[in-house]
């Protein structure tokens, strides 16, 4: 896919010119030849790119602090900007995908005053065939590919599968799961999610005599042991996978929306034999056995809404009785302890390294505005317009002296549909003050790369100011991202955010062309560099 920018500069952030640490002439014109393909079927027949670079010193560019004045009345200058490369990098079979374009990518991010990109790891791949036989071979090649652009990397080490683009647990573990189905979540009407395990079996033997936090943890420490020479240089971060997606939640909402575009309230996801069984222990030491039998027989299902049943009802609800409170506490609880678990292996994994360890949360907005919360509710979070759920996340993420990931930055309250009762921004708020309160630092990342209403003006909206946020990854590489509709936007808000002052004298004139490298594949790649 061919990509389109308008023009470039030499770049400058915070007024300080690069003088002799020039790395970043980029001369981007409209009747140029570079094309950026991830062999998607899709044709882009107008937009082109042309990288021009002069390197006088091959030196990574960072955001520089400078004395005195600004020309403008806000300035960024500590933050750190990364982008995630496609999920599917590494192929099933372990090997690069898309290669030279990822290649290229890096290239135009480095061009533009990228910090680095965001690579995800995959259990399945890595660990696919065996317990304990791990293949790092091609992820090593991303990485050098990385460290060659002088970009830096957040890794993300995916202990849960991917439905699109396809990428499963691994291939023993789901042997595994057809003779114990109690590994996986299930729903009330007996439906499995088989994209992550249940966080019940977290410290049983169900994997071949280990539990799923010890085969973590020897994934995480032979990890650390085959990408030792990075770890602190380039490899400057590590997220773990929390549950579906990463994050840190049940899969409440993993059935699409069939009836409207307004999602509904979820589904509670405690019908599994394990979680069962811990729920059924709990409500016996609590001198409450029938509470114990399941959970909220009155709730609604996935895309129903609140008020379609007497559960989540905002007056009224049961929610609100004795046994709501002793449901969705039990929930709540075994999140948060499943949280502790894995961030715990991970900090004591990674605590004698140079990298940051991290875990993401979920921004489960909708129905915000609702006294019950339905949506945060089913997904693990105990929190009302009458009880912060966040407190005790924030101090579980204090305690593993992690930082938090939060999503959405690109959400905007006045673009949500008014009948969802969706508030974003507020969620966002009230996260932000309980990491504030228990000293937690926050990274941010956009909800998808398709695009929120007035996204980039959004995200600028929350990385400015006092809110704390020194580094966002953007989601993600790919077909999209590179194409004439979305990559000139993109590489705008990226000179915006850096405060690059464009001036006409700084551009690379087409006479000071010294090199051209022009790469012909089966996926059409053409840079060209100067």
């Amino acid at each position: 896919m061919e990509v389109s920018v308008v023009r470039s500069s030499q770049v400058k952030i915070g007024r300080a010119e690069l003088g002799h640490r020039e790395f970043g002439f980029c001369k981007l014109s409209g009747n140029l030849r570079t094309q950026i393909s991830f062999g998607q079927n899709t044709s882009w027949q107008n937009g082109r790119l042309q990288f021009t670079l002069r390197a006088v010193q091959s030196e990574s560019v960072r955001p520089v602090i400078v004395p005195g004045p600004s020309k403008r009345s806000k300035s960024n200058d500590g933050l750190r900007l990364f982008v995630g490369l496609p999920l599917d990098a590494v192929s099933d079979c372990n090997s690069v995908k898309h290669a030279r374009a990822i290649a290229a990518g890096l290239k135009a991010l480095k061009l533009l005053g990228v910090t680095g990109v965001e690579l995800p790891v995959w259990w399945g791949i890595v660990e696919k065939e065996a317990m304990g036989k791990y293949e790092w071979s091609a992820y090593h090649s991303l990485v050098e590919m990385v460290k060659e652009a002088g970009l830096e990397l957040h890794v993300s080490l995916c202990f849960h599968a991917s439905k699109q683009p396809k990428i499963s647990l691994p291939d023993w573990v789901s042997c595994l799961g057809e003779s114990q189905p109690g590994m996986f979540f299930k729903d009330r009407s007996g439906q499995q999610y088989k994209e992550c395990l249940s966080l019940a079996v977290d410290e049983l033997p169900v994997l071949n005599g280990k539990t799923p936090i010890q085969v973590y943890h020897d994934f995480c420490e032979n990890f650390k042991a085959s990408f030792s020479p990075f770890l602190g240089s380039t490899i400057t971060g590590v997220s773990v996978s929390l549950g579906p997606d990463g994050e840190l939640r049940y899969p409440s909402h993993h059935q699409s929306v069939k009836r409207s575009k307004i999602p509904g309230v979820g589904e509670f996801q405690c019908f599994d034999e394990n979680m069962l069984s811990v729920l059924k222990q709990h409500a016996e030491a609590t001198g409450n056995p029938l509470w114990g039998l399941g959970g909220p027989h009155d709730a609604p299902s996935y895309d129903q809404s609140p008020d379609s049943n007497a559960f989540f009802k905002d007056h009224g609800g049961s929610w609100e009785s004795l046994y709501g409170d002793f449901f969705l506490s039990w929930y709540s609880n075994q999140l948060i302890s499943h949280g502790d678990r894995i961030l715990s292996l991970a900090s004591s994994t990674f605590g004698d390294t140079e990298v940051t360890v991290y875990g993401k949360v979920p921004l489960m907005h909708s129905w915000y505005k609702t006294r019950s919360h339905p949506s945060e509710l089913t997904s693990g979070f105990y929190n009302t317009s009458s009880r912060d759920g966040y407190e005790a996340v924030a101090d579980m993420f204090a305690r593993n002296s992690c930082k938090m990931i939060l999503p959405g930055l690109d959400l905007s309250d006045v673009h949500q549909p008014h009948e969802s009762h969706s508030s974003p921004e507020s969620l966002q708020s009230q996260i932000r003050t309980a990491c504030k309160k228990h000293g937690v630092e926050i990274s941010g990342q956009n909800s998808s790369i398709s695009g929120a209403a007035g996204g980039f003006q959004q995200i600028k909206k929350n990385l400015l100011g006092e809110n704390g946020i020194d580094l966002f990854t953007y989601q993600r590489m790919g077909a999209y991202f590179f194409s004439p509709e979305h990559f000139p936007s993109f590489s705008g808000f990226v000179r915006s955010l850096y405060q690059l002052e464009l001036e006409s004298d700084d551009l690379v004139s087409d006479e000071e062309a010294t090199e051209s490298i022009h790469v012909n594949s089966e996926a059409g790649i053409h840079m060209q560099a100067a």
